[in-house]
């Protein structure tokens, strides 16, 4: 239940800092989640990697459903992805949810200190 918790927060404070902040706020918002919502250090990089995975997943895949996948098609035949826009959007979702589950393993690591 945590867990979820945690997942939910971060998602929600990413969001809410990416509406403000520069992108790389995602790991202040799991970082301050995992504080607020304590766990131990695996499931908190869980909690990160999860909130974020899911928040910029859902948000590239609305911005990409609205412009006709034109821009994700293009950025994937830059990239080794055969202009798959899917794919480009699940990279996209695990950098990420990758900065986002380090974050969010720093506050706990602090936490525990």
């Amino acid at each position: 239940m945590k867990l979820l918790v945690a997942i939910i927060l971060t998602a929600l404070l990413s969001f809410i800092g990416g509406l403000y902040l520069p992108w790389w706020s995602i790991a202040i918002a799991a970082f301050i989640a995992v504080l607020l919502v304590p766990l131990a250090s695996g499931k908190a990089f869980l909690a990160g990697f999860g909130g974020v995975f899911l928040l910029w997943f859902l948000l590239a895949l609305w911005i990409d459903v609205k412009n006709q996948h034109i821009l994700s098609r293009k950025i994937a035949e830059i990239f080794p992805l055969g202009g798959s826009s899917f794919a480009i959007i699940l990279v996209t979702a695990i950098i990420g949810a990758l900065v986002g589950g380090l974050g969010a393993l720093s506050g706990s690591y602090l936490r525990r200190r």
